[in-house]
């Protein structure tokens, strides 16, 4: 056999098996007596023997001298009979060792003569063992593998496929042999796919886990997910022979994890829902942190409507046959965005007919969804408004409308919008926006309960304050009432001047310790208990002790301070008691300042307090300045330094007992008031010139 044809069954048997294992194969050519004519350079590697070593010599005299030579004697057989033979054999290694070989013979007929030639392969025993058995163990593994497995040549082309692989691409094996993976399967991202396998074929580095994800003729309705790993095989020199892909079919893993990843996902939503949703009791600004919270997490653009009603401050309406109005208070994003650009803006009341989308979906209580939104979807809106037709060029694809209910009261409505390719809404992100949904309406409806009880905390306290305070000659007062920001902060604090036998005035001021209504009412009966009780000239120790009495009497203890001042304008005196007020502060006519220091007391509803009432004489023209905790107490500062704040804003030059009132607010008091505040301030009359 010449070089040439040598190395094309050499090419050739790489290309068949070679993958599974590299076999040097020795040839040997005798004469019909056994003498060696021919011994090529795999015969010379494999046993140490250069050419003219063994040409002319009986191939015999090659084998061990305790071999069993009955295969030179099947070899002369098989010569005159034609038959080829095989067996095992111990040659003697140039360098002196024994080595045992696999020998395959077959006589070769010669067309001059009527003898035979024997052609001789050889080749290492161990090897041809240990590569049958790699090839046994493939071939079960490759036929019974629940893994796809393919093995391509260095031009990428399938050289062969195992029929899990032939059932996940819905193809025999014969339609893969021969071909490349773009060319069968165009459908799976073949490009990169096989532009990682050019990777390994020349970086030797494997690749393990690519994912690809594709439809195939075993199921051309639906995509699946493989994960693919890729080796390069390569022959005893390193010289790449082709590629063994494998490929695991995980669908159903992937699916399920891309479901366990949505579900925390929208458990991390909710999460962050229940912390922003409702961190303060505005209905606006409740409106935008659901909007805000929803993009681009769930959707792309979201729009928040409540009752047009609910946002003037008066309760929903009961029925919508007439038709509703919404108010817009959220929207996302609120700039950047064509589509939100589209929509009406914030604070715009939108007018919808009985028959509109929009008031279906009040009426119903239910979620609208129109996972695709197409001309034939938006017909029905079309017919009220041209605006779904622009959303429609602007990219929206998918749209859902959520009622915002809470206490069985229809609040308003949130709509979804969406545009990137992420595919439609569908059941679990409308379970989602429900539940987000259903977190605003009921912050929305806290915010409108909030503002009820404020608002009628606020209308009692003020119903129970003195409307017009007429105090004697001699005394001229300035009053103010500051609610606070907070419901919950509202109805304790209150103020009165009462006219006294005598010409006396009586300055109070107090404090139920208690909010919202309750703590109004009981600031009622006590500002009508001390108006009944002052009317008899009382001493005011004992006017104190009746109002513990009448505080005993309630079904649930409250406590409450009172700072009771009866004042003579006539002669400047005046009799101080407080139950556990701050002290008054005292601006003489010549602008000195001070904190008058007179027992505190206990609050009234303490019980067994004996209180002591102080007496002081006041220069004409001297101020009393009455005042509720509300005003000095601060989370940010200490006590003390809000007093000091208090009698440094005091000392400051005022035209009129207004503007102190004015002043000592806008000095102490922030934007939104964290508690109550009652102010009364008196002056005696003026000194004469």
């Amino acid at each position: 056999m010449s070089e040439p044809e040598e190395g094309l069954v050499s090419g050739a048997a790489r290309d068949a098996g070679g993958w599974m294992g590299a076999l040097a194969v020795a040839q040997v050519a005798t004469s019909a007596d056994g003498t060696i004519v021919r011994w090529n350079r795999a015969a010379q590697e494999l046993l140490g023997y250069t050419p003219q070593q063994v040409v002319g010599r009986h191939i015999a005299e090659l084998l061990h001298p305790g071999a069993d030579r009955s295969l030179g004697r099947s070899l002369w057989e098989a010569a005159a009979t034609g038959r080829g033979v095989m067996g095992t054999v111990t040659a003697w290694h140039a360098a002196g060792h024994p080595i045992e070989l696999e020998i395959w013979a077959s006589p070769l007929p010669d067309r001059h003569e009527d003898t035979s030639a024997v052609v001789v392969f050889a080749a290492d025993a161990h090897s041809a063992r240990r590569i049958r058995g790699s090839s046994a163990v493939w071939d079960g593994l490759f036929a019974r593998s629940p893994i796809g497995i393919g093995v391509f040549d260095t031009h990428l082309r399938f050289l062969r496929v195992n029929p899990a692989m032939e059932k996940m691409n819905g193809l025999p094996e014969s339609a893969h042999i021969g071909r490349r993976l773009s060319q069968l399967l165009p459908q799976i991202n073949a490009s990169d796919m096989e532009e990682a396998m050019r990777a390994v074929l020349d970086s030797g580095r494997p690749v393990l886990d690519f994912r690809r994800t594709g439809r195939t003729p075993a199921d051309p309705e639906h995509d699946r997910v493989w994960s693919c790993s890729y080796v390069r095989v390569e022959d005893p020199a390193g010289r790449a022979l082709g590629i063994i892909a494998t490929l695991l079919d995980i669908t159903d893993q992937q699916r399920a994890h891309t479901e366990a990843e949505a579900g925390r996902r929208r458990l991390a939503l909710l999460s962050e829902a229940s912390i922003r949703i409702g961190s303060s009791l505005e209905l606006e600004r409740t409106a935008q942190e659901l909007a805000d919270l929803a993009v681009p997490r769930l959707a792309d653009a979201v729009t928040v409507d409540v009752l047009d009603t609910l946002a003037r401050g008066d309760d929903p309406v009961a029925g919508l046959s007439a038709g509703v109005a919404l108010r817009r208070l959220g929207k996302a994003p609120l700039s950047g965005s064509p589509v939100t650009s589209a929509l009406a803006p914030l604070g715009r009341t939108l007018d919808f007919p009985a028959g509109a989308p929009y008031t279906q979906a009040l009426a119903g209580r239910h979620p609208f969804l129109l996972a695709r939104l197409d001309a034939e979807a938006i017909a029905p809106a079309a017919r009220h408004t041209s605006r779904p037709a622009r959303l429609l060029e602007l990219g929206v694809h998918s749209f859902m409308m959520i009622p915002l209910v809470a206490r069985d009261l229809v609040l308003g409505v949130a709509t979804f919008y969406r545009t990137r390719p992420l595919g439609p809404f569908d059941h679990d992100d409308v379970t989602l926006a429900a539940e987000l949904a259903a977190r605003a309406a009921i912050s929305i409806d806290n915010a409108r309960l909030y503002h009820r009880e404020h608002d009628t905390a606020v209308t009692l306290q003020r119903s129970m304050l003195p409307q017009h305070i007429t105090p004697p000659p001699g005394i001229e007062v300035a009053h103010r009432y500051l609610p606070a920001s907070d419901a919950n902060e509202v109805g304790g604090d209150w103020y009165d001047v009462l006219r006294l036998p005598s010409g006396k005035a009586a300055l109070l001021i107090g404090d139920v310790m208690g909010h919202g209504t309750a703590a109004a009412a009981v600031m009622g009966r006590l500002s009508a208990s001390v108006r009944a009780l002052a009317r008899l000239d009382l001493e005011p120790q004992e006017i104190l002790a009746q109002l513990e009495e009448a505080l005993e009497d309630l079904a649930e203890p409250m406590l409450a301070t009172l700072l009771y001042i009866v004042v003579d304008p006539a002669t400047g005196h005046c009799r101080i008691t407080r139950a556990g007020h701050p002290p008054p502060a005292l601006v003489t006519p010549d602008g000195e300042v001070q904190l008058l220091q007179v027992p505190p007391g206990t609050p009234l509803g303490v019980g067994g307090t004996r209180y002591i009432t102080t007496d002081r004489t006041l220069e004409p023209g001297s101020v009393l300045v009455l005042y509720t905790d509300g005003l000095i107490e601060s989370r940010t500062s200490d006590i003390d330094e809000r007093l000091a704040e208090l009698t440094n804003t005091l000392a400051e030059p005022s035209p009129s007992l207004d503007a102190m009132c004015d002043s000592l607010l806008a000095r102490l008091v922030p934007a939104s008031a964290d508690d109550d505040i009652a102010l009364l301030i008196a002056r005696t009359a003026h000194a004469k010139a």
